[in-house]
């Protein structure tokens, strides 16, 4: 069967060969865009196209046995599903011509699905929000550390400050201590000044005597 025996098997059920034609149509160039950018096509109870790759590797040439390289590609592979290999093996019953012989996508299957790269979309962005979090959540911490740090270095000034408050009026007590026990002294070399003089006097009163004799 070709695609124009395939519109001309679906045109009664469509409502006419041009209304077939374009269903064909839109849905196998659904299926080659979605293939393309790397998405998978899956049908319920028919299958799967999806876009594999195939590595670079060695082949050789069927005419002349020689070795080839083969390039890195991409090729569209369709994996049958279990409903369509059972009625191909005749494990199944094929329905009769009325009824649909794939079987029927389930109820609330049909509303959009989230594509490969849809999902794969909402992954990275979960991933970035997780780590956003985690470095708000480090960086939280670490000023944490930092304010505690902080206090703990006030409250050490403030308590050395407290202690040089204490520290002052001893140090202002011992200081006038300290004057009180030296005035004493200078008052009494005051004191023993004169008795220099008085001697001096009496020393100069005995020489001037001893020459008058």
């Amino acid at each position: 069967m070709n695609k124009a025996q395939l519109v001309e098997a679906i045109a009664d059920k469509l409502g006419g060969r041009q209304n077939a034609a374009e269903a064909v149509d839109a849905v196998l160039d659904a299926i080659v865009r979605s293939v393309v950018s790397g998405d998978r096509v899956s049908v319920t109870g028919f299958g799967s196209f999806e876009k594999v790759d195939r590595p670079a590797r060695y082949a050789r040439n069927p005419q002349t046995g020689e070795r080839v390289r083969v390039k890195k590609t991409s090729v569209p592979r369709f994996r049958a599903g279990q409903g369509f290999k059972d009625l191909v093996s005749g494990s199944k019953k094929l329905p009769r011509g009325g009824e649909v012989a794939v079987k029927k996508a389930p109820k609330g299957s049909l509303t959009g699905g989230v594509t490969a790269k849809a999902a794969a979309k909402k992954a990275t962005a979960k991933k970035a929000a997780a780590k956003k979090a985690a470095a708000k959540k480090t960086t939280a911490k670490k000023a944490a550390a930092k304010k505690t740090t902080a206090k703990k270095a006030t409250a050490k000034k403030t308590t050395a400050k407290k202690a040089a408050k204490k520290a002052t009026p001893a140090k202002a007590a011992a200081k006038k201590a300290g004057a009180k026990k030296t005035a004493p002294a200078k008052k009494a070399t005051a004191k023993k000044a004169p008795g220099r003089k008085t001697t001096a006097r009496k020393t100069t009163a005995k020489k001037s005597a001893a020459r008058k004799k």
